[in-house]
């Protein structure tokens, strides 16, 4: 995702551009640092998680809800058109890209087929609305990075993770666990999303000619949305055959999925407003807003799809 990006922005720039990438945070620093650091110009552009500071983006997380995700390129143009209307808690950065993956799904070491058997269980989660999904089903949440996910499984520290499948190789999840659950569901078949995003400190981008900063507008646009999306989901393959070909995927059936709703549901939604409405916002109403620019969106990626079958 991100050397590609960078290349594209370089050529485009005819090299007066250059961006070097430092994975596996090189630079220093833990997760919720990260954001800061672009802040504060420690570096000119990051990758994160708003997950990663609870509280500091507080109207996009309406989209880490329980069971709202849908596929992540009605995700990523939902969530861009929401930024357009809710741009306050971007404006100290230049937003570039905000994205999801495609989805947390359970993996566990032992088999989950009804709601009865997540009691209790230890399970590793990546932020607040997932802790307080995962206390509503009965198990026990653990907020941990997931580059501790293979040392908490192998020491018996967690029974499992919420993960998106993309990540399960390069996290040894699919030798240190075989179960791997997903809901029986209309839309998606995971439990909730997670939200991303590429920053770039703004005053470095304020500080680059005008010419310059066409380039990156032209690249944080719905295009790079849509390559978000697409490439996400196509991430996704490689570690959904890697799962069935060394576990079980375990597909919760209907009617389990209507009783974890009835348990999850309520309770999570419920704690969201409280903590949002504290900070004077309305819950309710930001909720109604996300899900009606995911039908939108859905509904017109749709239509796009279907005019692109008939154009020959």
């Amino acid at each position: 995702m991100l050397v590609p990006w960078a290349r594209k922005v370089e050529e485009q720039s005819k090299g007066r551009i250059s961006i070097t990438v430092y994975p596996a945070a090189q630079l220093g620093g833990q997760g919720p640092q990260l954001i800061d650091q672009v802040r504060d110009g420690v570096v000119d552009i990051v990758w994160t998680l708003t997950g990663y500071t609870p509280g500091r983006f507080p109207r996009v997380e309406v989209f880490e809800m329980p069971f709202l995700n849908m596929d992540p390129v009605t995700m990523n143009l939902a969530l861009r058109d929401f930024v357009e209307r809710h741009p306050e808690e971007f404006h100290e950065y230049k937003l570039i890209a905000i994205f999801v993956h495609a989805g947390q799904a359970l993996h566990a070491v032992r088999p989950v087929r009804t709601v009865a058997d997540l009691q209790r269980m230890k399970i590793r989660v990546p932020s607040r609305v997932g802790s307080w999904m995962v206390s509503a089903m009965g198990a026990v949440p653990l907020g941990t990075p997931v580059s501790k996910v293979p040392e908490l499984l192998s020491k018996g520290v967690i029974d499992g993770a919420m993960l998106p499948f993309e990540v399960i190789k390069a996290v040894k999840v699919d030798e240190l666990l075989d179960y791997h659950i997903v809901l029986e569901r209309p839309v998606s078949d995971r439990f909730h999303t997670q939200i991303f995003v590429i920053a770039m400190n703004r005053d470095r981008y304020e500080s680059m000619p005008t010419d310059l900063r066409a380039v990156i507008d032209q690249n944080a646009g719905d295009d790079t949305a849509r390559w978000l999306g697409a490439l996400w989901s196509d991430a996704e393959t490689t570690g959904l055959d890697l799962a069935a070909s060394t576990g079980e995927i375990i597909r919760l059936p209907p009617d389990q999925v209507s009783l974890l709703r009835e348990m999850v549901e309520e309770p999570v939604l419920s704690r969201w407003f409280e903590q949002i409405g504290k900070r004077g916002l309305d819950g309710p109403t930001l909720l109604a807003e996300a899900r009606a620019l995911l039908r939108a969106r859905l509904e017109s990626e749709a239509a796009l799809k279907r005019s692109e079958v008939l154009i020959p």
